[in-house]
């Protein structure tokens, strides 16, 4: 069995990043394991620019944003193994893999870094959503790598069902092809994606955004030949006589984002119910001492700016725990949902952490000139004004040191939307 300090499941960008963040602190052996040909994760296949404007202070397209980490990771001393799967991953640590170079591996980590993203939710997901299964139904992750890796067109004719940030990109994309992208449906009375990308893929192309609009039906044997869209009551229920028929041959599908956590939940580590990740502590640690997640197999993050972030924090955390053997008498106590808010990473805090702590957090729904309020027992220790929260934009709160110095076991923290 091969031992190492620390082991990062995934090599895109949440992977790397941890991973060199812990080579920085200190730690010596560290391995990346990567299921794919290459490091970089779904950055590989996202042309378009718009990177690294809060990282990096400038903007990238997606393969310049990982080139900049994997050429880190090759000046580093960082160990990485390719087009390896990682099949299991013990409550002690033992992490097993297998690649055609190695066959199959077991590992003794120290630490493990979950980093293994997310996956798009296919239209299996959408019991509504009935018809014949005919080609040029896909998610809109599959057209865009199509298109951008592998040269091909999906179709001519296109209707988008979902307006998260990657529906509305390749909306553009799309366009820019010579595609005719009819519309974009949205089942929410809002959109799930980043402002600036509904008006730069979709108010400057003209293409029209349907709110509380689904697809209920597709048509077509051997190749789409159009859809059925309905408009949809406050309950998401088709409302009689809304339908409409709409000629396309391709339905793109952008309905969400579901973390990679197979080998989590098989590690038996508990995740969050709402953010389909682990629950972790400020130091992205799960329940399991010395395993932990960052990136989009935590939560699904809006900018790959703060997912470099996060993995920074799971990287610093993991060498930690590996140079100092553990977090010591680290006393936790949870975090707190008010009004307004969906969920909060992390889920608990240790209150004698000597360093400011970031809440990470999503609204439930769209508030207009709305206030961030964080409570500490029962002081209001910020409040903050928003022209608008929205779920499609993840917002940050801080726990000043100070006041962590304050608090004890009892003591709750409690973040909350004030309309």
């Amino acid at each position: 069995m091969i031992q190492y300090d620390l082991v990062v499941v995934g090599g895109g960008p949440a992977g790397m990043a941890a991973a060199l963040k812990a080579e920085e602190c200190g730690v010596k052996k560290i391995v990346i394991l990567e299921r794919a040909e290459t490091l970089g994760g779904i950055l590989e296949q996202c042309i378009h620019t718009g990177f690294g404007l809060q990282y990096f202070k400038e903007e990238l397209s997606g393969p310049e944003y990982a080139g900049r980490f994997i050429e880190l990771v090759e000046k580093s001393t960082v160990e990485v193994k390719t087009d390896t799967m990682v099949l299991d991953i013990s409550e002690d640590k033992v992490v097993t893999a297998v690649n055609k170079a190695d066959g199959l591996l077991q590992i003794k980590a120290t630490a493990v870094v979950l980093a293994m993203g997310c996956r798009e939710r296919p239209r299996g997901a959408l019991p509504a959503l009935v018809g014949t299964r005919p080609a040029g139904v896909m998610t809109a992750g599959t057209a865009q790598k199509y298109v951008n890796i592998d040269g091909y067109m999906p179709g001519k004719k296109i209707v988008i069902l979902g307006s998260g940030d990657i529906g509305l990109i390749m909306a553009r994309r799309m366009t820019l092809e010579g595609a005719e992208v009819k519309m974009v449906c949205e089942i929410m009375p809002y959109s799930g994606g980043l402002t600036r990308n509904i008006v730069q893929c979709l108010n400057d192309f003209d293409i029209p955004l349907y709110l509380s609009t689904t697809v209920v039906a597709t048509h077509g044997k051997e190749r789409l030949e159009g859809v059925t869209i309905a408009k949809v009551d406050e309950k998401m229920n088709p409302i009689p006589g809304t339908d409409q028929y709409v000629e396309c041959d391709t339905l793109m599908l952008s309905v969400g984002l579901i973390p990679e956590n197979e080998l989590t939940t098989g590690a038996g580590i508990p995740l969050d119910p709402v953010t389909r990740g682990a629950t972790v502590n400020e130091k992205r640690e799960t329940a399991h001492s010395g395993i932990f997640a960052c990136g989009n197999v935590l939560q699904v993050h809006d900018l790959v700016d703060f997912v470099t972030l996060e993995a920074q924090i799971a990287g610093e955390g993991a060498a930690e725990y590996i140079l100092r053997g553990g977090f010591g008498a680290a006393q936790y106590i949870d975090t707190t949902k008010g009004f307004g808010v969906r969920y909060i990473v992390p889920q608990k805090i240790n209150f004698n952490s000597k360093k400011p702590i970031d809440l990470y957090f999503r609204v439930g729904a769209v508030y207009p000139n709305a206030k961030v309020v964080l409570e500490v027992d029962g002081n209001i220790i910020s409040s903050k004004k928003k022209i608008k929260l929205a779920p499609g934009k993840m917002e940050c709160v801080t726990i000043p040191a100070d006041v962590l110095s304050g608090m004890n076991a009892d003591s709750s923290v409690t973040v909350r939307v004030e309309v």
